[in-house]
């Protein structure tokens, strides 16, 4: 910034005042602005002559352009950098408003976007199975539908038009607007045929000119393998369609599965508790487990602790809209009997005084220290 001449390139004198600068800025930025002027140099021109405008159009910056040749101020120490581009595009006045005044002359783009129609959402409830393995289902729901008598023109037999006297069937109207810069042209839409060019005659008796009607769609939908719990299937361009030309809205279908008895779903795994004898954790045997695609034999070996936690691999649910599965986590629970008779209980002291203290030393050893 330091080496160029900004109040030649604004083309004003430096006692030029605050007016004189912002007038000289709105004259030079609407020549060179690359929307208006397709010449080469004009972008490169209008580059300089925002950099001119944001140091020229700031007293603090200015003052420091006159007196060090830069608009931070001391290249050797001392002064403050200012807000740079901060204060360049910020709020407040200044440049941010004649740029926005700029583009305001420029108007009419955006404005014929496509037109959507509103989305449909509903909530379907799976089974668990249903959701691990996926499914289909018919799906009846009430819908905005393109009229076929008319074809959604609105018009009596799709054709009873007549040309919008407004835009002469351009279905584009102009206005004159006041700027900064002076008045200027600004095209948008024509409110009274939407853009369309055409005004009806005669609506059509079926849709009573609205393009649209209400009816019961049943869609088949297919649920994938895998799908969980509060996940949102979405189906494009089955929702309504909209009231003039455009595309239909989406069917939004909110998940919701029935929990499993016994397992537990987090992501793509499984947990169960698995209730077991205490003689089974010490002796070792096999189990019978649930799994989605049926029971699992699992091995409990002897002497294994409850709440060991024992992992089954690819026995959990099929990631969506992969072939890898999830795994079984069970945890083992020794549970022991509710009641015993004299003779059992007799058997197992007798059990108890043959294992002895021994088994227990970690525990022992703790209460020990604790002591």
């Amino acid at each position: 910034m330091a080496n160029k001449d900004y109040y030649s390139i604004l083309g004003v004198d430096k006692s030029a005042s605050e007016d004189e600068i912002k007038s000289a800025y709105r004259r030079l930025a609407k020549k060179y602005h690359p929307d208006l002027n397709k010449t080469p140099e004009a972008a490169e021109k209008f580059k300089d002559i925002n950099e001119a405008y944001e140091v020229l159009g700031d007293p603090k910056k200015r003052a420091n352009y006159d007196q060090f040749g830069s608009a931070e101020g001391n290249p050797f120490g001392g002064g403050n950098a200012g807000g740079g581009f901060g204060d360049f595009f910020g709020g407040g006045g200044g440049f941010s408003d004649i740029f926005s005044d700029i583009f305001s002359a420029f108007g009419g783009r955006g404005e014929t976007r496509s037109v959507k129609g509103q989305d449909i959402n509903i909530a379907i409830n799976l089974t668990f199975e249903e959701a691990c393995f996926g499914c289909e289902k018919n799906v009846t729901i009430g819908k905005l539908e393109k009229c076929s008598s008319c074809n959604g023109t609105g018009a009596k037999n799709g054709k009873d038009f007549t040309v919008c006297n407004e835009c002469n069937g351009t279905g584009r109207v102009r206005y004159q607007q006041n700027t900064l810069f002076g008045t200027t042209i600004r095209e948008a839409a024509c409110p009274k045929c939407n853009g369309s060019g055409k005004i009806i005659k005669e609506k059509c008796a079926d849709c009573n000119g609205k393009g649209v009607q209400r009816v019961n769609k049943t869609i088949k939908v297919k649920f994938p393998a895998g799908i969980d719990d509060g996940q949102t299937l979405r189906m494009r361009g089955e929702g309504n369609a909209p009231s003039k030309d455009g595309v239909n809205g989406d069917l939004n279908i909110k998940i919701s599965v029935t929990p499993h008895k016994l397992l537990v779903r987090k992501g793509n795994d499984l947990y169960l508790d698995l209730y077991v004898p205490f003689t089974m954790t010490v002796l070792g045997g096999k189990v019978d487990v649930p799994t989605p695609e049926g029971n699992y034999s699992l091995n409990i070996p002897e002497l294994t602790p409850s709440g060991t936690v024992m992992r089954i691999k690819g026995k959990g649910v099929k990631q969506l809209n992969k072939d890898t599965k999830g795994d079984l986590l069970v945890t083992i629970k020794a549970e022991a009997p509710k009641n015993l008779d004299k003779q059992t209980k007799a058997k197992l002291q007798e059990i108890a005084q043959l294992i002895g203290d021994n088994s227990y030393t970690k525990y022992n050893n703790y209460l020990k220290k604790m002591k």
